[in-house]
């Protein structure tokens, strides 16, 4: 009887143990290891996870690395991604969908010269302009459609597209009146190369009404008819956004956490102090929940360019607010 109650008691404690094992998440970045992610590091860092019963592997991103396709490979279950390249990605039949929007509003601008004669979008016309690619493009595409500029070279009603690496050598080496830069950081890696915040003009997307929404989560649409799946998102979006609260308030110690996963090195605690203080201006009042008019302005963007518009049509079924609803109560 000993023995018996050794192994039913033995039983009991591997079932137990199988019961309250944590539930595995793949989350696949955008870019690389940096405080543009902060939450997301924080929340792993610090056990928001851990408390959620979740088991959170964070894959960084790279130049070479598309969300959409690592989703669609089946080798993550969320991503982050700007939404302009998962409606896009809708429409070409990966059906994703936002969850949560941690970022309220844009950071992407337009940084140029400032001795180049350009002190409004008006004077972009006949210019050479740098923009980033691997769906970043979208925007800019439509930014120029409402200007009425073409993108087929430079002219009085159009410009020249440079395909721009993902630095800001473009610029420095003048091959560009303008590039593309984040308000977190390219554009501090223009101004920490040595140039003067008063030698450069900026445009920011916010200001020229053709922002759109950028890091949302998104995951497949057949998961979201999996009761396990929505639940571990439920926890996953609320650890997160705890960490991205945190992240607001604790920028240097952020900055840490983000340099220790930084598995290059190429990461500066500088740089990310202020990358992490940059980004809590876009995550600002957001508890993750997307809100619909901006949704709205981001459709309507894509819509509206001229005869090569992102989308051909307004999406339906391309965000749910189940999980934030069910994650924030």
């Amino acid at each position: 009887m000993k023995l018996k109650s050794m192994i039913g008691a033995a039983a009991l404690a591997v079932s137990a143990s199988a019961a309250s094992a944590a539930d595995d998440v793949t989350l696949q970045l955008k870019w690389v290891t940096q405080g543009q992610f902060a939450g997301y590091y924080v929340a792993l860092e610090n056990g928001y996870y851990s408390e959620e019963d979740l088991n959170v592997t964070i894959l960084p991103g790279g130049p070479d690395i598309a969300p959409t396709q690592v989703i669609a490979g089946g080798s993550a279950d969320v991503v982050v991604e700007w939404m302009p390249a998962a409606l896009a990605a809708r429409e070409k039949g990966l059906p994703l969908v936002n969850i949560a929007q941690p970022f309220a509003s844009s950071g992407m601008m337009l940084t140029c010269w400032g001795d180049v004669g350009i002190s409004s979008p008006a004077d972009l016309a006949n210019r050479t302009l740098g923009v980033w690619f691997f769906g970043n493009e979208f925007p800019f595409m439509n930014w120029m459609s409402k200007l009425g500029l073409s993108t087929d070279g430079k002219s009085e009603t159009g410009v020249e597209v440079l395909k721009q690496a993902f630095n800001v050598d473009a610029l420095l080496q003048r091959q560009a009146d303008c590039i593309s830069t984040m308000t977190y950081n390219e554009y501090w890696q223009v101004i920490d190369s040595g140039v003067s915040p008063d030698e450069l003009v900026t445009f920011k997307y916010e200001d020229q009404g053709v922002a759109t929404l950028e890091d949302g989560l998104y995951v497949l649409e057949d998961k979201l008819s999996d009761a396990a799946f929505t639940d571990k998102m439920e926890r996953f979006v609320r650890a997160s956004m705890k960490g991205w609260k945190w992240a607001e308030e604790n920028a240097e110690a952020a900055a840490q956490i983000i340099l220790d996963y930084d598995e290059t090195g190429a990461q500066t605690e500088t740089h990310q102090v202020r990358m992490i203080g940059e980004i809590g201006k876009l995550t600002a009042g957001s508890d993750g929940s997307l809100d619909q008019a901006a949704y709205e302005r981001t459709v309507a963007t894509l819509l509206g360019g001229g005869s090569d518009p992102v989308i051909t049509k307004a999406p339906e079924g391309a965000w749910t607010s189940a999980i934030t609803d069910a994650a924030l109560k």
